[in-house]
């Protein structure tokens, strides 16, 4: 008995090239944040060499928003890029409010959650680390949380 497919499966087939036009995206936006701070760029006055935290934070997003554009080391950039936003977003922005749209934190929220999404589900498709087959994105469905057994 054929079984038609669902518009669920049709999506779940799609899952790792949409993970990795979001990670190409999200890449792109972080690395232009880091190229804006410390090349003073895209209307933005650059941050003065050594200006702690932001000509650092400047330099961490441009090297990591590459490396996740690009979909190389795409987990490790995620982490410290995913950690980086948090401490944005608790040093900066909490103090003028809970709430991000209160405190302008918005963007190092969505950010941080972005890429903290990217640190558990891998690169998607269209990566250079998976032409090479050094990191792949888990496929749909294969590592499946099940109960104890009976």
């Amino acid at each position: 008995m054929s079984r038609t497919p669902s518009l669920d499966d049709w999506l779940t087939t799609r899952q790792p090239l949409v993970l990795g036009l979001f990670r190409i995206v999200l890449g792109l936006l972080f690395a232009s944040e880091g190229a804006a701070t410390v090349f003073g760029i895209l209307d933005r006055k650059a941050s003065p060499v050594g200006d702690w935290p932001f000509w650092y934070a400047g330099v961490i997003e441009l090297v990591c928003g590459v490396l996740i554009l690009l979909g190389v080391a795409t987990r490790p950039a995620a982490f410290l890029s995913s950690g980086i936003m948090a401490f944005a977003y608790f040093t900066e922005h909490q103090k003028d409010g809970l709430f991000p749209l209160q405190n302008g934190g918005l963007a190092p929220v969505l950010f941080c959650w972005g890429f903290l999404l990217l640190v558990f589900a891998g690169p998607g498709a269209l990566s250079l680390a998976g032409l090479t087959g050094r990191e792949t994105a888990t496929s749909p469905g294969s590592h499946r949380v099940t109960g104890p057994s009976r």
